[in-house]
């Protein structure tokens, strides 16, 4: 029996993102579509990077919320409050490219799946964009396609 191959398993329609989009619209995209991360493109089309829900949360690390709130005893800091809100448009209009992995592991539609689940977990990442010979994107595998390719392979 012939293995598989990313052509075998991959998505062909890739959600992407570009580089200078911000965060708020990566979170849209992400939250819409129910995934955990996409490929960024330059301007010219080409692969930038990967971001991921993890980017996110890691750079959310950076707001200041504020500490407590006093609603029914009727204290609210509004400077507090005022400063919170300030930081998140900033942090909302902070571009993918600022938050982005940069060196991306890419794979071939001919790399076999087992060199790709090898990829996954020795570079501990959980999608690898596949590409043609001229570098264009023409696909993406998550763990979940290796995952799926598994258990039908054994149906």
């Amino acid at each position: 029996m012939e293995e598989l191959t990313a052509r075998d398993i991959m998505t062909e329609k890739v959600i992407t993102i570009n580089k200078d989009d911000s965060i708020e619209k990566l979170s849209e995209i992400l939250l819409k579509n129910k995934i955990s991360g996409v490929p960024v493109m330059d301007e010219n089309g080409r692969v930038a990077g990967i971001v991921t829900e993890a980017d996110i949360i890691i750079k959310d690390t950076e707001l200041h919320f504020p500490r407590y709130f006093k609603l029914l005893d009727g204290i609210i800091y509004l400077e507090s409050l005022n400063r919170f809100r300030d930081n998140l448009k900033k942090h909302l209009a902070i571009k993918v490219e600022d938050i982005m992995t940069k060196k991306v592991r890419t794979v071939t539609a001919d790399t076999p799946v087992s060199r790709i689940a090898e990829i996954m977990l020795d570079s501990r990442i959980n999608r690898l964009p596949v590409m043609n010979e001229s570098g264009e994107l023409v696909g993406i595998v998550t763990r979940a396609d290796i995952v799926k390719s598994m258990i039908l392979k054994n149906k």
